[in-house]
């Protein structure tokens, strides 16, 4: 297959997916779509390689993940993030009601060795799977090492509309309220977040704008995320540090020290591209999901995102009522742990344009709503799911 007839059905999908979910008001979220139209590709005419044939392969992946998420970081202040702890203490609450619903009811439905491997990556992202999935082929485990994987990529079929709809009945919530003139933001985003503005960030206010080009925007965004990578580097004989979280706390940090702008990506036209990169790296993972594969495992599978997701509900449900929150936003934050970033964040703003048309009400949704979900993602999917998977291992 040519690179850019690849690479034009992969857009023509993702369209497809964004212009559903448009029309449905997000009942139907685009990575919910895209996910079914990639898997029914893979199943019928797709190459297995489709998306290394469109140009999309490990390098840029990689790269397109410590630019976004030190973009991510811009968003944020310290500020913010003292005040995301309820959110850390909420996500964490959901993983636990995974662990303990899955570590009781499910060993009663299932197998012991079948809830080991299949928990971590329930709870988590593609590292946690492969970890797992590994582990279970090394103990003789071959049905189990796929489904180890098949969780990870069938996950989100779950989680993607279950958090639409909880952040649709937050989010009606909240615009009720504010119309009413109840509301008051507790977690302000900062006026000039969304605003493309050419002039460089304060440390170099004295440089003319002219000279802000898109190549020193990128200069500056790939400095952050290099010291972060390399201080995940020294820390390793220390402690293992993923270089992703620190990319979004090196972001926060260097947009309060005046280092980047906010959004540095969107105002270097280069935002939508990234997110492109990101998500069909995601998809890519479905081609692992034979019509066979989803035969043979189609019980535990069921048994094991049902029970952990419920577990998930309860654990979220209760420790939410004790910090705050609304069910819907404690269920949402929790569900975080399905899919991780950037689906997190392409889900909450998919849902807050659906919502409102007005840009002052879009800014209360989404300084409401989308600091939660992105915290939540990171401590979920990028930081726990892989100390989980580690304690597992040794478990089998």
């Amino acid at each position: 297959m040519p690179q850019l007839l690849a690479f034009s059905i992969i857009a023509l999908i993702l369209f497809i997916g964004d212009a559903i979910s448009t029309r449905t008001k997000s009942w139907l979220p685009s990575v919910f779509v895209c996910a079914i139209l990639f898997m029914l590709g893979y199943w019928t005419f797709f190459p297995q390689d489709i998306v290394a044939l469109a140009g999309f392969q490990t390098p840029i992946v990689f790269l397109a993940m410590y630019l976004l998420i030190t973009n991510m970081g811009t968003l944020l202040s310290f500020a913010e993030l003292s005040r995301q702890w309820r959110t850390v203490v909420v996500s964490l609450a959901g993983i636990g009601g995974i662990i303990a619903a899955l570590l009781t009811l499910g060993v009663l439905v299932l197998d012991y060795q079948t809830v080991i491997v299949a928990t971590p990556p329930l709870v988590g992202g593609v590292v946690a799977s492969l970890i797992m999935s590994q582990a279970a082929a090394d103990a003789g485990l071959a049905s189990l090492s796929v489904l180890a994987i098949l969780i990870y990529v069938m996950q989100g079929f779950v989680g993607y509309p279950l958090t639409a709809v909880m952040l649709k009945r937050e989010g009606r919530r909240v615009l009720a309220l504010h119309q009413a003139g109840n509301w008051q933001s507790r977690a302000p985003m900062d006026p000039g977040s969304h605003a493309e503005d050419a002039a460089p960030p304060r440390m170099f206010a004295a440089m003319p704008p002219a000279y802000n080009s898109y190549y020193f925007k990128f200069l500056r965004l790939g400095l952050v995320a290099l010291l972060a990578w390399g201080t995940a580097e020294l820390l390793k004989p220390v402690f293992e540090v993923s270089p992703f979280v620190l990319c979004l706390v090196f972001g926060v940090i260097a947009t309060s020290a005046g280092f980047l702008e906010r959004q540095p990506l969107r105002s270097a036209n280069a935002f939508g591209f990234t997110i492109l990169i990101l998500m069909v790296f995601i998809f890519d993972g479905l081609k692992r999901a034979t019509p066979d594969m989803l035969g043979e495992l189609a019980w535990p599978l069921v048994v094991i995102i049902g029970i952990g997701v419920a577990g998930m509900y309860l654990a979220s449900w209760i420790a939410g009522r004790l910090l705050g929150f609304t069910p819907a936003m404690a269920f949402a934050c929790a569900l975080t742990a399905l899919y991780g970033f950037p689906a997190d964040y392409i889900i909450t703003n998919e849902v807050v344009n659906s919502l409102s048309d007005d840009p002052a009400e879009r800014e209360v949704l989404t300084a409401h709503m989308l600091p939660p979900m992105l915290v939540a993602g990171f401590v979920t999917v990028t930081m726990v799911s892989v100390v989980l998977a580690g304690i597992f291992v040794g478990l089998l």
